[in-house]
């Protein structure tokens, strides 16, 4: 069985024991999370599709810890005109592992 999430502005198919790397949730490594954004459901049969979420559907997941991505570089330059700025930004990710999915 397998389902298709939203979180952090993006979409993942899981199915159980997966284990992901998503946009930071709240929680403390350990704690038991639902989330409630599920969008398909499938595996044994015919696949259960919502318009734009399924009700009464969630995928529980167990938060395995916190960390960051690797960094990201933004450059910008105007030719001609010695402008040149350097930034970069590493996202918050929180690690988790699918432990059940409920349809």
């Amino acid at each position: 069985m397998f389902a298709v999430i939203r979180t952090g502005g993006k979409q993942y198919k899981v199915a159980q024991n997966d284990v992901l790397s998503v946009e930071k949730l709240e929680g403390e490594p350990g704690d038991k999370i639902e989330i409630g954004e599920v969008l398909m459901v499938g595996g044994e049969g015919d696949a259960k599709v919502g318009s734009p979420l399924l009700d009464g559907a969630k995928v529980s997941a167990e938060v395995l810890g916190h960390g960051r991505d690797r960094k990201v570089r933004i450059f910008k330059k105007v030719r001609r005109h010695t402008y040149r700025r350097t930034k970069g930004h590493r996202q918050h990710k929180t690690q988790i592992r699918i432990t059940g999915i409920s349809a």
